[in-house]
Order: structure tokens, then sequence, then C-alpha cells
């Protein structure tokens, strides 16, 4: 559609757009009997001129004779739709392929000299502005937790040591005694909800609570294309996934008699809330949890994100 500039307005919702999904189309009842799974077929095979199989006549009729039954934006002559959704294709990649150097650029803002950071378990996007301030002469130590059970800080401390960077690996039950003496926490995200808060690496939401008891500042590095219109009605269920326990307690320690009562939950992911988080370092820049909200308005139409609600 054109506004009354004449200009190509591109913010279509994702509701108005599925209205183009046959599934979307109501077939008009006329005077013949039969069931609507008669008439849908029916529809769809005279949709592509092709032959009914109750007429037994070898009829034909093209999708012409139907389009009074479709939606109006059937009708619609849309001849600079490709070159927008290409255009809007492109930006997406663009934006991909600068993520890491945008987030990376900030890193000597909020990574100081003689500074000790903590972070959990491993994060490409962490690791590498960790790596980022680095390069810039900054000499400062880390703090890893080892993030069990799948130790992931293991991989990330060996990475950052051979970069020269001063690096510990702690174990995750040391998070509290550890974070009197930390200046600021990273931590990576699997997703950034609505509300502001964040989804993380089980575990994740124990290091929070450790900081805000010790009043650590929490900082998340994430890109914006992990911003999800999503709320967290669901608690720590939300965009959460449970998976086999083995990687805890091996299937020979479960037949143990005694173990076979006990129920074992092996979380993927944490919901840390938006008051523990105090900092979001995107592609774009910073942003406090509270501001997450208007950045919806930005990367999701209204009619999408508000249905999350």
């Amino acid at each position: 559609e054109r506004g009354g500039g004449g200009g190509l307005r591109r913010n279509l919702s994702l509701a108005s757009m599925l209205w183009a999904h046959p599934q979307h189309v109501s077939t008009k009842r006329g005077g013949s009997t039969g069931s609507g799974a008669n008439q849908l077929r029916k529809k769809r095979s005279e949709s592509f001129a092709s032959v009914d199989s109750d007429g037994g006549g070898g009829t034909a009729s093209s999708s012409l004779d139907n389009l009074d039954s479709l939606p109006p934006i059937f009708h619609a002559n849309r001849p600079e739709l490709r070159q927008a959704v290409m255009e809007a294709i492109q930006e997406v990649v663009s934006e991909l392929e600068d993520l890491h150097t945008n987030i990376n650029a900030q890193a000597p803002s909020h990574i100081h000299a003689d500074e000790i950071i903590l972070t959990y378990a491993r994060s490409n996007t962490v690791e590498m502005f960790l790596k980022a301030a680095a390069a810039k002469n900054r000499k400062f130590q880390v703090v890893i937790c080892e993030g069990a059970p799948h130790f992931g800080g293991h991989a990330m401390a060996k990475s950052l040591a051979a970069s020269n960077i001063d690096t510990t690996v702690i174990n995750d039950s040391a998070t509290f005694a550890i974070m009197a003496r930390v200046n600021k926490v990273l931590l990576p995200a699997h997703a950034v909800l609505a509300n502001g808060g964040l989804i993380a690496p089980s575990g994740s939401h124990m290091v929070a609570l450790a900081a805000n008891q010790n009043s650590v500042p929490v900082v998340s590095v994430t890109g914006m294309f992990k911003l999800c219109p999503q709320y967290p009605h669901e608690g720590q269920d939300t965009l959460n996934d449970l998976v086999s326990p083995s990687s805890v307690l091996d299937y020979a320690e479960m037949s143990d008699f005694g173990m076979t009562e006990v129920e074992y939950i092996n979380p993927v992911h944490d919901y840390i809330p938006p008051q523990l988080i105090n900092l979001y370092v995107t592609n774009i820049g910073g942003f406090q949890p509270s501001y997450i909200y208007r950045l919806l308005a930005e990367y999701y139409h209204s009619d999408d994100w508000e249905s999350f609600e």
C-alpha cells in the first residue's frame, strides 16, 4: 500500500501479511450441498485450474473466477514489493556482519585498567568483547565460572589465556565468595525479553543475585537480533528447555537404591529479571533494561509484539 505522500508503507505487520496464506481465505457458501471440506477441496482444485474430482466431466476453471472471494490484499498491485523485501534482507545481513565490530568498539568504554571482570560459562560475544579491550592495552583480570555441567568456562579461559589475558577459573559454588572482589559482571544472552529481562545460560541467575547482594554492576553483551517481544509470563520457564540429566548424574547412579524417587531437573537457561541487570551493551549502543520496551517499536511492528503481552 502507499501512503498519502505516495511513498511505500513498509511497516506491514505479520498479521496483515498472513492474509496471503490460503488458510485465511474463507469460502463463500453457495446453493450447492456438501461438507466444508469438500467445498475447500473443490475451491483449491479450481484455483489451480485443475479438474474437479467430483465434477466427472473434466471441466477446468481459472482461478480468476474466484477473485471475488479473496481478501483485498490479493488484488493489490505491488511491483515494488520484491525490492523492499530484498532491501530488508540485505539490512539484516549487514547488521549481522557488523555485529561484533560495533559491540567490540565499545569495550574500552566499559572495561578499565586493573579491573576484575567476572563472567559465566562461554560466550563468543563476551569472549571477543574482552579480547577487544585487551587489544587496547587494557590490563585487567577475568574470573570465569566454569558453567557446570557443560563446563564451557574451561574452553573460554584457555582462549583468553592464549590472548595474554590474566584468567582464573572458579567453581560455580565459589561465585558468592569472590564477588566482593569483582568490579563488574559480564553475562551472555540467549534472548532479551520485552520487559528488559534476560534469558541466559543456566546458572547465570545465581551470579546476578550474588552481584546484586554485593552491589556489583551486571552488564549483558548481546546483539539486537536477540531482542524478543515475549514477556516472562511463565517465570523461569520462559523460553526454557529441560534436557537429559545424564550430564549431571550417570544413569548407573540413578538406578541405585533410593535414587529412583528423586526428580532430576536440568534446565538449559535461566530467566534474570530486569532489576538485576544494569546495562545492555548492544551493537547500536548501551541501554538500560527500562529502555528495551522502546526498542520494540523500532524492531517490531506494533501488531506483532503487542500480541505477546
